[in-house]
């Protein structure tokens, strides 16, 4: 299967994540100074013998770029989720119901899925550092306006602004950690990316139900302004440009790196279809299939408790919003332990194999918890009746860390399919979660009416089993050769 929609400038820079780095072509110089700088010169991707390559960074300078370009990628669903445990609060202030309420969490999750296809191509040509300070400045001024607004509708609109704006790191992060670090460590890294970006969703009720109680929900709109003022100052000092194009065989110079000089990277034209460009991927099986899969899993095991609790919980227990927010804990716990086998343990497996395929077989386990977890949680709500107890939150946590392990997992093989259009997968996955994310609150009133919570357990298991499990295994089987002579 041979693909060819890509631009001409990533042609020309994109390998197959299965070749093995010709380091035998090297000079003696570039191999001494890739020595000096790593160890070894065995290295994939092989860095250009030259500092301003991001490979060759220091790891201080690696890890604390990838610390704020992960928290941003948090802030985004962090801020999508930040006035789930308010839902209440805000139907009584702007007099609409609660449902509605809910909706100002659906319409930020849709623009979080749509707007990275704006931001992607603008980051290939100029830079990853400009989109992301352009980035916390329009999320702030979006923020403000969330505080300050009169109504419902202007709620809406602000929060669509926040969202548009707050968005690109939770897609082009992927492409972040593939232009810093090695293959070597890149589901380690690449998942400190994912786990912050999954729990931004249950960490922001989490605290705003103790601001909402205790000040009132409009402080979570200031508190989200403050946090991007912060976020901005980090970046202008600490956070490097990771772009980087070797142009016509001659060396970079590294101070084009330079934190206060910006520049555009890339002089490809800039065309209207690079902007639609990586939905493109939906024709690569070995991107498309694990995008349909994790967005199934991420649909409940992430959003359908995330979305339930504040829902179902004040009804069904008398819950105030710190009470809900205090619920989103197990869902941080499971998320956490899931990643150390997502993650650390994903990198350790694969260095039984050389096969990008190796690394799905711990997606089962991933699909097992997310199953049972989700199962656990809607049957033990539907049977805790008036009174709480902790059985519907170990499910929740069980749920997460399944969702986590899957996250990961078909993350980190996509892109060691492509690696080097490690952003566009990223775009493209994030499009297909936050869409069908954004698709789901829709209909969950409606299932849960329909067949109960119970019954909702089983819709959930079919869908994840016929979606995620048996696309995966063929995957598993025939993924090699589907990819083994595409390029991207």
């Amino acid at each position: 299967m041979t693909t060819t929609h890509t631009g001409d400038s990533e042609k020309a820079q994109i390998q197959h994540a299965e070749l093995i780095p010709d380091n035998t072509s090297v000079s003696e110089e570039h191999r001494q100074y890739l020595i000096e700088k790593h160890g070894t010169a065995d290295l994939d991707p092989l860095p250009d013998m030259n500092d301003a390559d991001p490979h060759n960074w220091p790891h201080r300078k690696k890890v604390t770029n990838l610390a704020l370009v992960a928290f941003h990628g948090l802030m985004a669903t962090f801020t999508a989720a930040a006035i789930q445990s308010a839902f209440v609060d805000i139907a009584l202030d702007l007099h609409v119901s609660i449902q509605r309420a809910s909706y100002l969490t659906s319409l930020v999750i849709a623009v979080l899925g749509g707007a990275p296809l704006f931001w992607r191509p603008l980051s290939d040509r100029y830079g990853r550092r400009p989109v992301f300070l352009i980035s916390l400045v329009g999320s702030l001024v979006g923020n403000i306006g969330c505080a300050v607004c009169p109504s419902y509708g202007t709620m809406g609109l602000c929060r669509a602004i926040t969202g548009f704006f707050i968005c690109p790191a939770a897609a082009l992060g992927s492409g972040v950690v593939a232009e810093t670090f090695f293959k070597r460590q890149r589901a380690y890294y690449l998942g400190i990316w994912t786990v912050l970006v999954t729990l931004g969703v249950p960490s922001a009720p989490f605290i705003f139900g103790f601001v909402a109680l205790r000040v009132g929900y409009r402080w979570i709109y200031w508190t989200l302004a403050i946090t991007n003022a912060i976020q901005l100052l980090l970046y202008t000092f600490f956070g490097p440009e990771t772009r980087y194009i070797k142009a016509h065989g001659s060396r970079v110079d590294a101070a084009t790196t330079s934190l206060f000089r910006f520049r555009r990277i890339d002089p490809t034209a800039l065309k209207l279809v690079d902007f639609v460009r990586p939905l493109g991927l939906a024709t690569s099986l070995c991107v498309f299939i694990p995008a349909a899969a994790y967005a199934m899993v991420f649909l409940f095991a992430s959003i359908l408790i995330s979305i339930e609790i504040p829902q179902i919980f004040p009804e069904q227990f008398g819950f105030n919003t710190q009470q809900v927010g205090l619920q989103n804990l197990s869902i941080i716990i499971g998320s956490l332990l899931g990643e150390q086998i997502g993650g650390y343990m994903s990198d350790f497996w694969m260095r039984r194999s050389a096969r990008a395929e190796f690394r799905l077989w711990l997606s089962y386990l991933g699909y097992a918890l997310a199953i049972g977890g989700t199962a656990m949680f809607l049957v033990c709500t539907m049977k805790a009746g008036e009174k709480w107890n902790i059985s519907p939150l170990i499910g929740a946590a069980i749920a997460a860390g399944g969702n986590q392990i899957v996250t990961t997992v078909l993350i980190s093989y996509s892109i060691d399919c492509y690696p080097q259009n490690a952003a566009g997968i990223g775009t493209f996955v994030n499009f297909v979660r936050q869409i069908w994310g954004f698709i789901g609150p829709f209909w969950f009133h409606s299932m849960i009416r329909s067949v109960g919570l119970d019954g909702s357990a089983g819709v959930v298991a079919a869908l994840i089993v016929g979606v995620s499990v048996l696309p995966t295994v063929a995957l598993q089987r025939r993924g090699y050769r589907w990819h083994k002579d595409a390029t991207y």
